[in-house]
């Protein structure tokens, strides 16, 4: 049993799992110029400093990241705070092993 089996997987388990979650949004919480230098496939960015504004239904499936996982977990936070109730803290991107659109 590896490491991040140990608590739930890793980032590429956890994005797995939001490709096959209905309705979920996969959010980048980087800056934009970091979003542009290469992000997840189908990510929309929406930078730490604006998440608080984000708007969806309270219960869409929304799953976080930004570079090292520090910044996703502050959004995570936010998120619940402001009421949804289906968000999941992806971490960092620095540990995923697939293909990045730029």
């Amino acid at each position: 049993m590896g490491i991040f089996s140990m608590f739930g997987g890793g980032f590429d388990k956890k994005l797995e799992e939001a490709r096959a979650t209905q309705n979920a949004r996969i959010i980048d919480v980087r800056t934009s110029g970091e979003y542009r230098s290469g992000h997840v496939p189908g990510a929309e960015n929406i930078p730490l400093d604006r998440i608080a504004g984000f708007k969806a239904a309270a219960d869409t499936p929304l799953f976080v990241y930004c570079q090292s996982g520090g910044r996703s977990a502050q959004a995570a936070r936010i998120l619940e705070q402001n009421g949804f109730t289906d968000v999941t803290n992806l971490g960092g991107i620095m540990s995923y092993r697939g293909p990045v659109e730029m």
